[in-house]
């Protein structure tokens, strides 16, 4: 079953000073969310099969449009995270079966790697509803230079019959990190924590 996608929304964030100080280069993140359907709203369904497809539909569509908003290989972004807001006639597992069975697959193809888990998050909300959308290194789950979140919202969406569902990706970690963890420089890749 295919997406019924009523709205894409596209949106990047560029930091170019924190505290005063010059960020060089800008970090920058990019999120790219789709509102679609839920086929599921209103009533309990066992079989969430078509749900995972959208997911990996959308792992794939979503993926590419943010990497093409920050300008960049897929190879070269460094974190991501992805989320989901059910609207109130859905349920929380509908946004599982989005987000975790197949989604992972064609966000990594689409990045050329990623070893680590990517963070997620799920809730239901009304419309306008903000998803913080996770953030973590899409190599290895110990930088904690990459640990950070992006606010995506909106604003009229989910209505009840809908879902929200977001990716982000980033091409650096948070603007001036300073608490130590895994340097970047220090990655292996091969477990996906280190």
């Amino acid at each position: 079953m295919p997406a019924k996608i009523r709205k894409l929304v596209t949106l990047l964030e560029e930091v170019r000073t924190e505290m005063d100080r010059p960020v060089d280069p800008p970090t920058r993140r990019a999120a790219a969310v789709a509102v679609i359907e839920n086929p599921f709203a209103g009533r309990y369904v066992e079989d969430l099969t078509p749900l995972m497809e959208i997911g990996e539909e959308l792992g794939d569509l979503l993926t590419r449009r943010a990497v093409a908003a920050l300008g960049i290989e897929g190879p070269a972004a460094e974190s991501y995270g992805k989320a989901a807001a059910v609207g109130e006639n859905g349920e929380l597992e509908h946004a599982a079966a989005i987000l975790h069975p197949r989604m992972g697959a064609p966000v990594r193809k689409a990045l050329g790697k990623g070893a680590a888990l990517i963070p997620s998050a799920k809730k239901r909300c009304g419309l306008g509803g903000v998803l913080d959308v996770p953030l973590g290194h899409k190599d290895a789950a110990f930088v904690r230079s990459h640990f950070d979140a992006m606010e995506v919202r909106v604003p009229d969406a989910p209505r009840a019959n809908e879902i929200l569902v977001a990716i982000v990706v980033t091409d650096s970690g948070r603007p001036l990190p300073r608490v130590g963890g895994l340097a970047k420089s220090e990655i292996k890749g091969e477990d996906g924590l280190r």
